[in-house]
């Protein structure tokens, strides 16, 4: 699926410059603020809004390929389900977009966007490789490049639903974004997802805190929903390298190490999915709408992530 433009359009005023916050409008290939900052838009229609120093690089262009083959193949559908319905069931009333942040190559959000027509949706990837996937992962989705452990370059209560899937998530920044009673979807992983590779290959394992650590970041929304997604899945033994590839323990495991222990697995190997999607309201009243001028710079809580 081509880029479409339009959608890059229609977010636009929802988007603030990562310099000084003020609006941005579109200049041919660059978006630029009143102050002059300007931004790349790339050929693949993503527009660049990192500034300054990349502290973050994300994934790199394997592990984005073995995660497009993975999620292509369906593996984690039971999972874009619950959260497009999720989303769908929760948003607020109040216009706003569908914000994605690390969404990576845009699989989830197309699938939300798909049961939360006319939302637009937003992308928020530092991963060039995977931001080229997202800017067209859905004729309503755009793609942005920015890193969500910064300020985003979103404005405030600009967002009716922020997703966040396995990703770092800063939830001050998600507070500012939301729309009054916008809410947070939350995708974090269970001890028992993908265990068995675990066990069986090796890699990183799951804090079996991390539904309390969730609860705590999000004190101050209220809970609206949890569901937990589990199901059995059989991989072959290349499924099982894309699985290894496009996580975490990518970075932790050499090939050499990986292939010797998937040489030995069966063919195919079951394995868990295991994720608890949570939904959280937000309690903040009293935001105007969407300013015309700059907008204000607002702390961050703690970044969470997975």
């Amino acid at each position: 699926m081509a880029a479409d433009p339009s959608a890059l359009d229609a977010v636009l005023s929802r988007l603030r410059c990562p310099i000084c916050s003020a609006s941005l409008r579109r200049d041919d290939r660059r978006l630029l603020c009143p102050a002059a900052h300007a931004f790349d838009i790339a050929r693949h229609g993503y527009a660049n809004l990192i500034s300054g120093h990349r502290r973050h690089h994300g994934d790199d262009a394997r592990m984005v390929a073995a995660r497009e083959r993975f999620l292509g193949a369906g593996h984690y559908r039971p999972l874009s389900r619950a959260l497009a319905d999720l989303a769908a069931a929760h948003a607020p009333a109040e216009e706003g977009v569908l914000v994605d942040l690390a969404g990576g190559t845009g699989h989830h959000l197309a699938v939300v966007l798909d049961a939360c027509a006319p939302r637009y949706g937003l992308c928020v990837e530092v991963s060039t490789p995977a931001l080229r996937r997202a800017a067209r992962a859905h004729p309503r989705a755009a793609a942005i490049g920015a890193d969500v452990w910064a300020p985003l370059p979103v404005r405030t209560g600009a967002a009716a639903v922020a997703l966040s899937v396995f990703g770092p998530r800063g939830v001050a920044e998600i507070e500012r974004i939301l729309v009054p009673g916008g809410t947070a979807v939350v995708a974090t992983p269970l001890p028992a997802h993908l265990a068995e590779l675990g066990r069986l290959v090796g890699g990183i394992g799951i804090d079996p805190r991390k539904p309390e650590r969730l609860a705590a970041s999000f004190r101050r929304f209220e809970r609206l929903a949890v569901e937990r997604v589990t199901c059995r899945i059989a991989l072959g033994r290349a499924e099982v390298r894309d699985a290894m590839a496009m996580g975490p323990s990518a970075r932790h495991l050499s090939d050499d190490d990986i292939e010797r222990a998937i040489a030995r697995l069966p063919e195919p190997t079951e394995v868990t999915v295991a994720v608890e999607v949570s939904v959280h309201r937000s309690q903040r009243s009293g935001v105007a709408p969407l300013p015309t001028g700059a907008d204000e710079q607002h702390g961050r809580d703690t970044i969470d992530s997975g």
